[in-house]
């Protein structure tokens, strides 16, 4: 037992470090005979650098490549500073909202024309109903703004700054399901693993500041849980871990772990830290991880994070104007409202990507009553945020975005009936908008059929919205790639086209 007591020690002597640095790992478990000493130096170091590297730990010619990389951004001049994305989980319908159909008055009821359909794929929910019967919205529409857009009466706060928003209506995806789709829109790709679109801009753009993390997740509490979501949608996939999104929670705990456990001060936690760094430190200088560095960067961001969170997760400050401004639910802590104040302010401390999840926009039956609560909880605050972000002189270089996963059919799943109805998911048109940095105010672009179940204008994909969002932060989506297991990736995979019809 002494003697590998005494092999721990000699860890910490400059002649064990610079052993331990030429030895290969097969004469390193031998030279520690399998003993404790080889398991103190594996709870120390962390097993999987003996027994096998991580197969995320870059080549040092290929580290030396994405420090050009880089270094180069941005490509661009960017428009857009920082993006707050307005993310509607579920697939909001499009019918109800921002894409006017009238002629379908003139076939309710009836079924779905083949030529329309074009033998196209449902899903499993819907695709052994005996019919396809249309349905039109049962709210009405109105004209607004200055180019006269039509806007549902389910969103009379949208509607009047519309004349901020660029409407996209040709949004389409390949995926049909809700995890794929939402996968997908997050990181460019329908499987789990890759990094989202905050650690992509992470990576390659840094943070504007220092004490609090570059991407930031809000979750609304007040949203029906119909889908679930994962932490991986704000995910770094492969990229270094410090890229990955932070969600903030409401209540005592924003950031989980974040605070002192029980029974610690301030100054133990900063001199456990301490001694946790020289480890890391010592770990960093035995294998070259760079997973260590990422690690170390956490934890002292965490640090900082102790003042800074609670600091900008407080919203007594505001004026009771801002809180009437968004609406009642606003001075309830997690709800969407209050989370649009949250993002304002996170915006106003130059965080540079910060997303917000509203859960409940699945309405396969008993559409009507659920989608204009859905609405209710989201209009008056989008609106708001808009505004607000406009008079405080910041639009002009934040990047706003509202959508989903995919859009609905335009006709009804399940029983359809004079007042009640479904739709099921359809993700080969739809609807989102952006407002802001770069984007042309005003305008809808794209356009759809009169059952809008296919594009007949100026499609978008997937790809193509990625493609665009990064240029407006001034980065060539296929010149910011990382390697991974022998494959440079990027978000747009290896498509992707600039919409340049929307920029400003």
């Amino acid at each position: 037992m002494s003697h590998h007591h005494d092999d721990e020690f000699r860890l910490h002597t400059p002649d064990f470090q610079e052993l331990n640095k030429r030895l290969d790992r097969r004469h390193f478990l031998t030279k520690t005979s399998l003993g404790l000493g080889a398991l103190a130096v594996g709870s120390l170091f962390g097993a999987k650098h003996l027994f096998g590297a991580s197969p995320g730990i870059k080549e040092e010619s290929s580290a030396n490549l994405e420090e050009e990389i880089l270094k180069a951004l941005p490509h661009i001049a960017p428009k857009a500073k920082r993006v707050v994305y307005l993310f509607m989980a579920g697939g909001p319908s499009q019918f109800e909202t921002f894409d006017y159909k009238p002629k379908l008055y003139e076939m309710a009821g009836q079924n779905l024309p083949d030529s329309v359909r074009k033998g196209q794929r449902l899903t499993g929910m819907s695709a052994n109903q005996s019919a396809l019967p249309v349905v039109p919205s049962i709210y009405k529409f109105n004209q607004h703004g200055k180019n006269q857009t039509w806007i549902s009466e389910l969103l009379p706060y949208t509607a009047q700054v519309v004349d901020e928003l660029c409407l996209v209506k040709s949004i389409h995806s390949e995926a049909i399901n809700h995890d794929p789709a939402i996968t997908f829109f997050q990181t460019g790709n329908q499987l789990p693993g890759r990094p989202s679109i905050g650690s992509w801009v992470s990576y390659g753009l840094g943070s504007d500041n220092q004490n609090l993390p570059t991407f930031i997740v809000l979750v609304s509490k007040n949203a029906p849980r119909d889908q679930p979501l994962y932490a991986r949608l704000w995910g770094n996939g492969f990229l270094p871990s410090k890229h990955q999104g932070v969600q903030f929670r409401s209540g005592k705990d924003p950031v989980l772990f974040l605070n002192n456990p029980e029974g610690y001060e301030g100054n133990d936690r900063k001199e456990m830290l301490d001694y946790l760094t020289k480890l890391n430190q010592l770990q960093n200088e035995a294998y070259g991880d760079p997973e260590v560095d990422a690690r170390i960067a956490q934890y002292e961001m965490a640090y900082r994070m102790q003042t800074s969170v609670p600091e900008v997760m407080d919203l007594s400050g505001e004026s009771d104007e801002v809180f009437s401004l968004y609406g009642p639910d606003s001075r309830d802590s997690g709800t969407y409202a209050a989370n649009c104040i949250l993002a304002r302010k996170l915006l106003e401390k130059d965080v540079k990507f910060v997303q917000l999840y509203h859960q409940g926009w699945d309405q396969h039956g008993g559409l009507p009553k659920n989608i204009a609560n859905q609405c209710k909880q989201v209009d008056q605050a989008t609106a708001a945020l808009i505004i607000d972000l406009k008079r405080r002189g910041m639009l002009d270089d934040t990047l706003v975005i509202w959508g989903g996963e995919f859009g609905r059919t335009v006709y009804s799943q399940g029983k359809l009936t004079a007042d009640n109805y479904g739709r099921d998911h359809h993700p080969r048109c739809f609807t989102m908008w952006m407002a802001g940095a770069g984007v042309k105010a005003g305008i809808s672009y794209g356009e759809t059929d009169d059952f809008s179940y296919n594009i007949i204008k100026d499609p978008v994909h997937v790809h193509d919205f990625h493609a665009t969002l990064m240029h407006l932060l001034g980065v060539d989506h296929e010149r910011l790639t990382y390697k991974f297991q022998g494959r440079r990736f990027r978000l747009t995979d290896v498509h992707g086209k600039l919409v340049k019809g929307i920029l400003a």
